[in-house]
């Protein structure tokens, strides 16, 4: 058994089981990688992936547990290169980044441009998708940090450290009646269509939750995971937008109007989370105290020895976020 087999497996079953593209990601052929998948089956005994001709079509039920462990295996040799690459330069390596659109659009490019500058020999790589996807990245080894608000809770593989709370506003052209009001109401909003994200991105139950709350059904007619997406379809007249507050630039947004909703709506928190057994070199650990200044160094080590969410909650309850 060998861990390039290890490898081959697992990045063949998370390209949906097709060798053509992981051999282009991997930079090696496909019959490179079919015949080491083989030799690999041959040592085990049991087949990995079924197969219909010369095409795999599923993943066997072996082959699931098999995979599952040979994830393990990657992810502990990834962190002892770490550990060398730390002992060896440690400046020099790479940072893996998912989050969602806002995050980066928003909260994220004067923290990088400072991060970046400081260490010019780290390679960052960022990927954008839902909240489910960031957390299934990190939670799976795929990316060092998640990013992001929704989602997080539901993979028990990571650690949740708070960012920052957050809430949002309501953005409309000048000339909408709802700019004239001195105080917006959950009740004057329910009697507009409205513009938003789409479920479970970006802290979007907390306003189905608020309506919910008074007995009202929001009118939501158009949604999207892009708060830019969501500006210019209030300016073309579809509805009332509702972003989160940083996603109203003042500066470039000067035909919309930003109403301020933060007492209608619980604050959301967002949070920076990796997976559980991270070796987490010196300058990943400035990147989250870049991230969120009062996470100190001991504050990320405990955390990193919590088993449990509660444990986690227990250790941050007591931490006093900022509010943006």
């Amino acid at each position: 058994m060998k861990l390039q087999q290890l490898r081959y497996i697992w990045e063949v079953a998370h390209h949906d089981l097709n060798v053509s593209a992981t051999a282009a990601e991997l930079f090696t052929s496909q019959p490179g990688i079919s015949k080491q998948i083989r030799m690999l089956e041959d040592e085990l005994g049991v087949e990995i992936f079924a197969r219909s001709g010369k095409h795999l079509t599923r993943i066997t039920p072996a082959g699931e547990s098999i995979i599952r462990e040979a994830g393990e295996i990657l992810r502990r040799a990834d962190g002892i290169k770490r550990i060398a690459q730390e002992f060896s330069d440690q400046n020099r390596g790479e940072l893996r980044i998912a989050t969602t659109h806002t995050q980066a659009r928003y909260a994220l490019p004067k923290l990088i441009r400072e991060f970046m500058a400081e260490y010019p020999e780290v390679t960052l790589h960022m990927n954008q998708g839902t909240p489910w996807q960031i957390s299934e990245m990190a939670a799976n080894g795929v990316v060092d940090f998640a990013i992001c608000t929704e989602a997080l809770d539901q993979f028990h593989d990571l650690i949740m450290m708070p960012g920052y709370r957050w809430n949002r506003c309501a953005v409309v052209p000048k000339d909408h009646p709802l700019a004239e009001l001195k105080t917006l109401t959950l009740e004057e909003l329910a009697k507009y269509p409205l513009v938003t994200y789409v479920q479970g991105f970006t802290g979007r139950s907390r306003l189905d939750q608020a309506f919910e709350s008074v007995g009202l059904t929001p009118k939501v007619v158009f949604t999207a995971s892009d708060a830019d997406v969501i500006k210019t379809y209030v300016r073309l007249g579809l509805g009332v937008g509702i972003v989160a507050h940083m996603a109203h630039d003042p500066e470039v947004d000067t035909d919309l109007v930003a109403l301020d909703a933060q007492h209608l709506f619980e604050p959301s928190i967002t949070r920076i989370a990796f997976r559980k057994g991270t070796f987490l070199r010196a300058y990943m650990v400035d990147f989250i105290q870049r991230f969120a200044p009062h996470l100190s160094r001991d504050l990320i080590e405990a955390a990193a020895q919590r088993t449990s969410q509660v444990e986690l909650d227990e250790l941050f309850e007591d931490v006093v976020l900022p509010s943006y």
